[in-house]
């Protein structure tokens, strides 16, 4: 939102009030507050008939600083807030006649007495500042009142995250507002809005509202980042890093780290697409014409139209298509497969829910107490409302019922479009809950899953997410075109979406809107199952490999297998976003913040902390790429190539710019058909350009995410020793490009010549 006209002037109809100077200075039980006027004190008289900021100066964690912020403190509490770990750690105060500072960590914040000025600051030097305008309160039209903050930006730095965004990829410039929509991957809306932004500086600032934030990042004043909020409060939280990564582990630490979703769930996902004809039949042609095709296939998912039409939701099969639900779901679990269904937390009038729902009280109501209703998307649709504990359960108890039945995992589908016109149980304010309804709406299905399946066992497949959502994985994109650009766009979202946060996230492999091209589908399929979740889904067609071409068989093939081959590597960094946060799939800055170049890709990014993938999105089957400094391999042909260096080359189907980097060891496992099995089993260790005096560990898991062991490499000249531990069967060391040695069981050090 823009409260200035130009560089002078500010818009018709908006004051703006700033603090002058700092007045107080009080500090109470490990924070400290400050007492700032809006206009200088000459004389007694200058403290009438003024706006007093107050500013609350607090630190959560090590190395975070909150800043709070009122004009006026006595409005009725609005709620809900987000959930935010505080371990209220002390905050330094040191305060002399210029300025007072406050340290949490290595980061400082210092404020002048005299003019209100601040910077943040931390052991490498200055992050960012603002002059006195840096908080203000704005008397706006209408009797509406906003908060504003503003922070510098410097020559050349750049600004990501703010949720899954399918803009660039680099927010400055742009003008972004906090507010969930079901907008689809070709526009500026969002389904998962995240008001937390990351700097190649090496911070990050999360504005704690789950309300509209509004964001001007270089758009209103071109060297200022500037949010705000509508009423007396604003709430921010300076994260210090200074890697990329730290930041968002500290973010991750405040707003909750992501479950680790099971094992099962990496495999490879079909589904029955969305407004196609589908019934007991067609689940087994495809499932059967899989197996019957090799394609390795772990999760079968029923969209829509399991339930009957007009109904969603009723949760109850459409037994005209469906008539044996119980022996449909024995049969296909027999085959191995895991069983997803489509659910939503709307409630057609003709569901058999309504009637129920709307007696109980458990229906979002409108001011006069009727049930809120209206007609886009199911006919006479209410919402179930998630802030009544016996809705929840209700909720829950209904689809207990397909839990018993077999289903293993929800797509929870929507939760974006929720309306502000409306009264909730609990008297939650409908501007905060617009937004935070989608963190209730998947906390109330996996908590459902986690109880009853078990923790390890809990996975939803989301497309609306909040502040926090990254607790209940996976998500995936929405519904994107089937084209290249929408390919592009797509990940331009995740990889804003992964430096938010979220550590896994998946999209709809050749799109969801219209029909792909056999080329698309083809080179889709090679970024789908490259990613951390992949699914087959579409819109009004099917998306079984073998409706596109022969050789899409053999893409899908040729993937998936080599994606449940990567298992005991990518569950390892499953596991560990689970511990720190990094995310599974993250962009080239979080894994060299210290390349400039890295700065600005965002057709490409690294799959774990080894595995860089850079998706072909042009017919001619160019790869266009840039590799960093160091001795890259392609993981599938051996290639090594030097990085530092932009690189151009074509690809056929079955293969893609793939590199593992220098210094890194890769556990290969056994398994192509399935992604759940011994990790460690024959593995492979695939050790990769170590140099000499250079060290090389991984930590290894097993399927359920169980740290069992580690492997560490160590290069002496031409001799490199491999240690390992918790590895009890046979396995294998490959030492690329020169040698491939066979260990026996128990054996835990070994010494090849190279």
């Amino acid at each position: 939102m823009k409260f200035t006209d130009g560089n002078w002037l500010v818009r018709e109809g908006y004051e703006i009030h700033f603090p002058k100077l700092i007045h107080e200075v009080e500090e109470i039980d490990g924070s400290v507050t400050l007492y700032a006027p809006c206009k200088y004190l000459n004389h007694r008289g200058d403290t009438l008939d003024g706006p007093l900021l107050t500013i609350k100066i607090s630190s959560p964690i090590d190395e975070v600083i909150r800043v709070e912020t009122w004009h006026f403190k006595g409005g009725k509490a609005k709620y809900p807030n987000f959930d935010i770990s505080d371990q209220h750690n002390s905050i330094a105060l040191e305060e002399n006649e210029e300025y007072v500072s406050f340290t949490s960590g290595t980061l400082r914040l210092q404020i002048s007495k005299q003019n209100f000025a601040l910077s943040f600051e931390n052991a490498n030097g200055r992050l960012t500042d603002a002059d006195g305008k840096g908080l203000a309160w704005i008397d706006g039209p209408a009797n509406k009142t906003y908060m504003r903050g503003q922070l510098r930006l410097g020559v050349g730095e750049h600004l990501y995250g703010l949720g899954e965004r399918f803009t660039p990829f680099i927010k400055n410039g742009q003008s972004v507002d906090i507010w969930n929509k079901d907008g689809g991957t070709s526009s500026e809306q969002s389904y998962k809005n995240i008001p937390f932004y990351l700097s190649s500086k090496g911070y990050g600032v999360f504005v704690n509202h789950p309300e509209e934030v509004s964001y001007e990042l270089g758009s209103e004043t071109v060297s200022r980042a500037q949010f705000s909020v509508e009423g007396e409060y604003l709430d921010y939280y300076f994260i210090n890093g200074p890697s990329p990564k730290e930041v968002v582990s500290r973010y991750t630490e405040l707003t909750g780290k992501p479950a680790l979703p099971p094992a099962w769930s990496f495999g490879l996902w079909l589904s029955t697409s969305f407004t196609t004809d589908y019934n007991e039949e067609t689940v087994n042609h495809f499932v059967d014409g899989m197996a019957e095709r090799g394609i390795p296939l772990s999760v079968f998912h029923f969209d829509c139209f399991w339930m009957k039409e007009f109904e969603w939701s009723n949760f109850i099969w459409d037994r005209r298509n469906f008539p044996d639900p119980e022996g449909m779901l024995k049969r296909l679990k027999d085959k191995g497969l895991k069983i997803c269904v489509w659910i939503n937390p709307y409630i057609a009038q003709k569901s058999v829910l309504f009637d129920e729902g709307m007696e109980k009280g458990y229906l979002l109501k409108k001011p006069n107490g009727d049930v809120w209703q209206w007609d886009l998307w199911q006919a006479g649709m209410g919402i179930v409302d998630f802030t009544n504990p016996d809705a929840c359960k209700w909720f829950q108890d209904k689809l207990k019922v397909l839990l018993d039945m077999g289903v293993d995992s929800f797509k929870t589908d929507f939760g974006e479009r929720i309306p502000t016109d409306v009264v909730y149980h609990d008297g939650s304010d409908p501007q905060k809950m617009h937004n935070y309804y989608a963190y209730l709406y998947n906390k109330v299905v996996f908590d459902l899953l986690k109880d009853v399946k078990g923790e390890e066992e809990a996975v939803v497949f989301a497309r609306s997410a909040t502040t926090g959502g990254q607790q209940f994985p996976v998500h995936w994109g929405g519904d994107c075109d089937s084209t290249y650009d929408a390919m592009a766009e797509s990940l331009r979202g995740g990889l804003s979406l992964t430096t938010s946060g979220f550590g896994y996230w998946s999209h709809d492999i050749g799109g969801f809107e219209n029909t792909a091209t056999p080329d698309v589908f083809k080179r889709w399929t090679a970024f789908g199952l490259l990613s951390s979740h992949s699914r087959f889904h579409g819109s009004s067609s099917y998306r079984v490999p073998w409706n596109f071409d022969d050789e899409a068989v053999d893409v899908a093939r040729h993937f998936t297998k080599l994606k449940n081959s990567l298992m005991p590597y990518l569950y390892g960094q499953a596991v560990e976003n689970s511990q720190t946060g990094v995310p599974v799939m993250r962009s080239m800055l979080l894994e060299f913040p210290d390349d400039p170049l890295c700065e600005t890709l965002d057709r490409q990014y690294m799959l774990g902390d080894s595995i860089l993938v850079a998706p072909i999105f042009n017919e001619e089957g160019i790869g266009s790429f840039y590799l960093p400094e160091g001795r890259w391999t392609h993981l599938l042909t051996g290639e090594i190539v030097n990085g530092g260096t932009w690189i151009k080359e074509h690809y056929d189907y079955f293969s893609l710019p793939l590199f593992v980097k220098s210094n890194t060891i890769l556990p290969l496992g056994t398994s192509e058909e399935n992604p759940v099995y011994d990790y460690t089993d024959g593995v492979t260790f695939k050790i990769y350009q170590l140099s000499n005096k250079q060290k090389a560990e991984r930590t290894l898991v097993n399927a359920k995410g169980e740290e069992i062991g580690a492997i560490v490499a160590e290069r002496n000249a031409n001799k490199i020793q491999v240690q390992t531990t918790g590895v009890e069967q046979a396995y294998h060391i490959e030492i690329v490009g020169h040698k491939k040695v066979s260990v026996n069981a128990g054996k835990q050090n070994v010494t090849i010549e190279i």
